[in-house]
């Protein structure tokens, strides 16, 4: 890369840092951290714009580990056009990845298994096809939710899928922006779908892959009491950001607000989700998977799944 296009690059991050990034106090620090690391030639002969993304993606998180805050290299071009830069690309993902619902089934015993990856893509993109995959997990008794390998999404995503498991829309949480404005989400109040008892047992996977939106969900439910997290701690981005093209694969990625939960009064930035129970991501389903037939047989020895039942926890021992 030429020395002026990478001088321009890293101008532009620290003056929209310092414009935007969520935290005052500390987005005057990263920007001028950027400034004293330019004139140190730390960024000089960056060979091609992924390197340069990586060195610059190292200092923008050297203040307080902020995963979303980077400078993020895309191998297609990103669309030059005003607001989100990667928007076209992130629909043509969701249209490649059925809406985000990566495995919808109904295992022995009648416990449902909902996976949700790559993204929780934004209800205008994938909400039909979500809506989709809860209908015809209804009538299961059980329901595990596989989030091991999300990355991410949309907050009105989350608010859809939260709103299949409250009865009565729920505050979910308050988004705190930069300029002192604040926004409440809350559970949708009605879905074309029938709602998952507040009896069924919910059990939600999650690793160190788990992010952002991902683990918005997992801790949504989480803290307000309506499922158990099993699995491993999660990556801890609570931020959410805005972007901004430098260069066509060059995006800018800064947080802009910071979410509290309505029931912990915090977030999971920078600690990640804490599983309730804690077990490698590889064996987080069969250990999931075991609680749900367990409980399932404790309040109903009897019921009609009984038998298929017993015969998958045989098999998972």
């Amino acid at each position: 890369m030429r020395q002026d296009e990478i001088t321009d690059i890293v101008e532009r991050a620290a003056k929209l840092v310092a414009e935007q990034y969520v935290f005052p106090e500390v987005a005057s620090g990263i920007a001028a951290h950027l400034g004293d690391r330019l004139r140190a030639g730390a960024y000089d002969g960056a060979a091609d714009p992924a390197a340069l993304g990586a060195l610059v993606t190292s200092d923008l998180q050297a203040a307080n580990g902020d995963l979303h805050l980077r400078l993020k290299h895309h191998e297609t071009p990103l669309a030059d056009i005003a607001g989100d830069p990667a928007e076209e690309q992130f629909a043509q993902l969701a249209a490649r990845t059925m809406g985000g619902v990566a495995r919808v089934e109904r295992l022995p015993g009648n416990v449902g298994l909902l996976e949700i990856a790559p993204y929780l893509f934004p209800p205008q993109l994938a909400g039909d096809l979500v809506i989709a995959a809860l209908r015809l997990l209804a009538g299961t008794d059980a329901l595990l939710l596989d989030l091991r390998s999300n990355r991410g999404g949309s907050p009105d995503m989350v608010a859809l899928v939260c709103g299949w498991f409250f009865a009565e829309p729920t505050h979910l949480h308050t988004m705190h922006e930069r300029a002192g404005t604040t926004h409440q989400y809350w559970s949708a109040a009605w879905l074309p779908a029938p709602r998952y008892a507040p009896d069924k047992p919910v059990l939600v996977l999650t690793g160190p892959e788990t992010f952002s939106g991902g683990e918005e969900l997992a801790y949504d439910l989480q803290q307000l009491g309506r499922a158990t997290v099993v699995g491993e701690r999660t990556r801890g981005g609570a931020h959410p950001r805005v972007g901004h093209r430098l260069h066509p694969h060059l995006e800018l990625t800064v947080p802009v607000a910071r979410p509290v939960n309505a029931a912990s009064g915090t977030n999971w930035e920078g600690c990640g989700v804490a599983p309730d129970v804690e077990t490698p991501a590889g064996e987080a389903r069969d250990v999931a998977y075991r609680r749900a037939l367990e409980a399932l047989l404790a309040a109903d020895p009897g019921r009609p799944t009984a038998a298929e039942a017993r015969e998958a926890l045989a098999a998972l021992s």
